[in-house]
């Protein structure tokens, strides 16, 4: 069995929490390697440790059976959208705040024994691919594990918005944007904007709008197999951000349709615990 260690060198400072998960592997006659989820700013004035050796994340992929990640929930996305094509289980470790999306806190490294043993399961979470329309074609596409945002970015206005469902209109407000997010991103910023708590495992779009400007724009659940269509409204000159699970910003334009739905690739979450989704809710967030 080979397993990848991907830490953030900014949230585990010397690659201490990597180093230790590898003992616990080794010992157990697992194979090991450790790799960076991103490459390093020039001038980040990180110092990596000298005797730990750092592989590339992309060829150590290829032979890989779990990929172990250290870190908050935005390094498992990052790193999960690297695991995804080839299929391999991902497991989280948190070193950040909160942690939706990590199965293990710092101090349960030695649970990852388990995996030497194949004593754990694997939970699969579907995914939306988005796309972004302009006079036709097709000028942007990601995938998203957790949700794709619309905003108006930092300046002191509103977007005039539509959204539909299969081209048929859901609602039509003016606010801050929208989410559209997967139940495993049900937890992250579509939470703050009030929408619903989903089960993870479940199969469904949801439709948070950000500080709308009208009491009629609520959130909304719909079936996975809806194509969720954004757009600003035409003839104006506002135009808005989009950002897939908290990636770099694009640029969309008056008319432009930003189109969700579901990918046929899903991500594959490592289960060590046995700890429920309810049970996580109550920890992460506090009993109401």
């Amino acid at each position: 069995m080979k397993v990848v260690l991907c830490p953030n060198p900014y949230r585990d400072r010397g690659l201490k929490a990597a180093q230790s998960a590898r003992k616990v592997l080794e010992n157990c006659g697992v194979e090991t390697a450790i790799c960076l989820p991103f490459d390093l700013e020039e001038n980040g004035h990180l110092d990596l440790p000298a005797h730990v050796p750092v592989k590339k994340l992309g060829a150590e992929l290829k032979s890989a059976d779990v990929l172990v990640c250290f870190g908050g929930d935005g390094t498992i996305l990052h790193a999960a959208r690297d695991a995804v094509p080839y299929q391999i289980p991902v497991l989280g470790v948190n070193l950040g705040s909160v942690g939706f999306m990590a199965e293990l806190e710092h101090n349960e490294l030695s649970l990852l024994a388990r995996l030497a043993g194949g004593k754990f399961d694997v939970e699969r979470r579907m995914m939306l691919d988005t796309t972004v329309r302009r006079e036709g074609k097709r000028v942007f596409r990601e995938t998203a594990l957790n949700d794709a945002v619309i905003t108006k970015g930092s300046v002191a206005r509103v977007l005039d918005l539509e959204v539909t469902g299969d081209r048929v209109t859901i609602s039509s407000f003016s606010g801050d944007g929208v989410v559209i997010a997967t139940p495993t991103g049900s937890t992250a910023y579509s939470l703050a904007a009030g929408g619903p708590i989903v089960e993870p495992t479940a199969e469904n779009v949801i439709v948070a709008p950000v500080c709308a400007h009208s009491i009629h724009a609520k959130p909304f659940v719909l079936d996975s197999g809806r194509v969720v269509g954004v757009r600003i409204t035409p003839g104006g000159r506002k135009t808005g951000y989009l950002s897939v699970d908290g990636g770099k910003a694009f640029r969309i334009q008056p008319g432009d349709w930003v189109e969700c739905r579901r990918s046929e690739r899903v991500t594959q979450l490592v289960k060590l615990t046995g700890r429920s989704f309810y049970e996580q809710i109550n920890q992460k967030l506090g009993r109401v």
